[in-house]
């Protein structure tokens, strides 16, 4: 065997391994990298919101380092004339919290950027019906999220405002404490 044929052999079998590499679950990971997966998360929504973020500067405000985030979510970046750029959506699951017909937290697993970010249009909607704009929740009647179909009727809203208001929407929902 040449040395080119052994160097040829090396590389191969390092693109293997890499073509191979097992996916991070994150229902497995420790509660300090679980934390570390949601903001994570969290610097490439900032960077779909803001294009003209950087990775560095949206993993700091985060408190996340860049690395941190390359790790955890490899094929949400992609670079473009040398900078990282976050993709239109990502195919990333992660389980959000709405509310069911009685006010309670129902977990909802998500599979994609695309129903989280539907998932929190709802509950910013959610929020403006609760605060009296009575319109605010007709674009989603009838829709799911993940399979879930969402709360939509006045009455039912009306009966479990106080189990709403209880706790912020957005913290209430999205940390699973209820």
């Amino acid at each position: 065997m040449t040395k080119r044929d052994k160097q040829h052999a090396r590389r191969a079998a390092g693109q293997a391994k890499r073509k191979h590499r097992r996916k991070l679950s994150n229902a497995k990971l420790s509660q300090r990298s679980q934390s570390a997966y949601d903001r994570s998360l969290h610097v490439l929504a900032a960077m779909r919101r803001d294009p003209k973020l950087s990775l560095t500067h949206a993993a700091k405000l985060e408190g996340v380092k860049r690395e941190t985030v390359k790790r955890y979510f490899p094929s949400g970046l992609v670079k473009s004339h040398g900078h990282l750029r976050v993709t239109k959506s990502d195919r990333y699951s992660e389980t959000l919290y709405l509310p069911d017909r009685f006010g309670n937290s129902v977990p909802i697993p998500t599979r994609s950027s695309k129903e989280r970010s539907e998932a929190s249009k709802y509950l910013r909607d959610l929020g403006r019906y609760l605060r009296g704009q009575r319109d605010a929740l007709s674009k989603w009647h009838g829709k799911k999220i993940a399979g879930v179909e969402l709360l939509t009727a006045g009455r039912t809203i009306a009966n479990i405002e106080p189990a709403l208001s209880d706790f912020s929407l957005y913290r209430g929902f999205n940390t699973g404490a209820a």
